[in-house]
């Protein structure tokens, strides 16, 4: 049995992707973006200049590279525009207590925020790997957490960006182009 002509190739139109929108979107409003993944405007500057980004794993390398890179002033900068994670809303009255102090105990030690990326660890377990992280890490040196904090940053900044634009995808698979101000 001898078969017809295959037909040729269908090339699909090129979509925007999330990323194609965040590339292409002014200086200002990438930037405005990036400051809601890291409360560093140096960090979100030299992301925003530094594109267009071919993909992903590109742009979430920059964005790693340019955490390690901030200077102990703009940590301090990122630093303060963080707040502790929310705890779920059915945690008991003694879990928000037993945060509370602990949180007050680290910033009267380090001078900061606790900052924890949770990634992908269950609501029903937060508080406790939140409570587990911030009293084994009261006992670090000032320099030491500042380290460990700097890390966290950058984990949370790089979650956040990675967020976003599965969000922006989701919201472009249902509804058209993304939009980059949220």
């Amino acid at each position: 049995m001898t078969r017809g002509p295959t037909l040729p190739a269908h090339r699909l139109p090129h979509l925007p992707t999330p990323l194609d929108a965040f590339n292409g979107a002014p200086a200002d409003e990438a930037r405005t973006l990036l400051q809601h993944c890291l409360h560093s405007p140096c960090w979100a500057h030299r992301l925003a200049e530094h594109r267009p980004y071919p993909d992903l794993d590109a742009l979430l390398a920059a964005a790693d590279e340019a955490a390690y890179d901030l200077s102990p002033a703009d940590l301090s900068e990122a630093l303060a525009g963080e707040s502790l994670p929310e705890l779920p809303e059915d945690a008991y009255s003694a879990a928000h207590m037993a945060l509370s102090a602990a949180n007050a105990a680290y910033e009267a030690r380090f001078g900061h925020a606790f900052v924890i990326s949770l990634g992908d660890v269950p609501p029903d377990e937060a508080l406790d790997r939140i409570l587990e992280a911030i009293r084994s890490r009261l006992v670090n040196d000032p320099e030491e957490e500042r380290v460990v904090a700097a890390d966290e940053l950058r984990r949370l900044a790089r979650g956040r960006l990675e967020e976003f634009l599965r969000a922006a995808g989701s919201c472009a698979a249902g509804q058209g182009a993304p939009t980059t101000g949220k």
